[in-house]
């Protein structure tokens, strides 16, 4: 069994269980950017071979702070499966994830199917349905220090699961630049950013999403769920809270971390 199968075995495994299974003779960073994007594939194909559906994609690493922390030059891309995709106002274990964290995302939920390199604004934005306010949830833990991009790339983003909120706004009334994103936990605001300290804007998150697959000669598909980062940083779960996220001009969502 080679590297990349041999880490796809232990990152399915610590997902589920949350334990890493051992080492495989050499840590996770002695693998390249694209072997890591492979061992990611894997893992998607053995939850998918285990009944979960990919409903869409996330783009990470949206920040020049957090990139230049990891030594990248561009952001990284993971999976939404189902049935880790969740309606507001859902009660969740936050003893159940490891290191819970969450961060504030717009949900864009694409109209039409995407394809191509450096498409245009107005084309971005005419081919998103709706817009909706979400908590995207974190298994904020490595498994090997320092933290890798390779470790991050090969944990899909270290992805745990995402929170939808109900209402949708219109994307041509939104700049996606100017929307203020804030959170709250238990009704007191712990941090806000506007949306123009994702890459720019949620846009130039999406192409760049669009370009990534297109390289691959992969699409966009029509339906998808796309979550194109966060303007804040990650924000710790460490006890019951009341969470709320809202995004000016789109909405809010909510959900209940209580232990159960």
């Amino acid at each position: 069994m080679n590297l990349i199968n041999q880490f796809s075995d232990r990152f399915f495994h610590a997902f589920y269980n949350r334990e890493w299974l051992g080492e495989c003779g050499q840590t996770v960073d002695f693998l390249s950017v694209s072997n890591a994007y492979a061992v990611q594939d894997l893992v998607a194909q053995k939850r998918i071979d285990r009944g979960e559906t990919v409903v869409g994609f996330k783009v990470g690493c949206t920040s020049q702070a957090i990139r230049q922390q990891f030594g990248l030059t561009e952001p990284i891309s993971g999976r939404l499966f189902h049935p880790y995709i969740l309606e507001e106002n859902c009660e969740l274990d936050w003893r159940n994830y490891l290191g819970c964290a969450i961060e504030p995302e717009m949900v864009l939920t694409i109209g039409k199917e995407l394809m191509g390199k450096h498409l245009p604004d107005d084309e971005l934005v005419d081919s998103i349905e709706s817009v909706r306010p979400g908590i995207e949830i974190h298994n904020f833990h490595f498994w090997h220090s320092p933290p890798s991009i390779q470790e991050l790339i090969s944990s899909g983003g270290i992805h745990a699961g995402l929170v939808v909120g109900a209402v949708k706004a219109s994307p041509q009334e939104l700049s996606f630049r100017d929307e203020m994103f804030s959170v709250y936990k238990d009704q007191i605001m712990v941090t806000k950013a506007p949306a123009k300290e994702i890459m720019g804007g949620p846009l130039h998150s999406l192409r760049w999403l669009v370009d990534f697959l297109t390289d691959k000669g992969q699409s966009l598909q029509k339906g998808s769920l796309v979550i194109p980062g966060s303007p804040t940083e990650l924000v710790r779960i460490d006890q019951d809270t009341e969470l709320k996220v809202a995004i000016e001009r789109v909405g809010e969502a909510t959900a209940f971390f209580r232990t159960q």
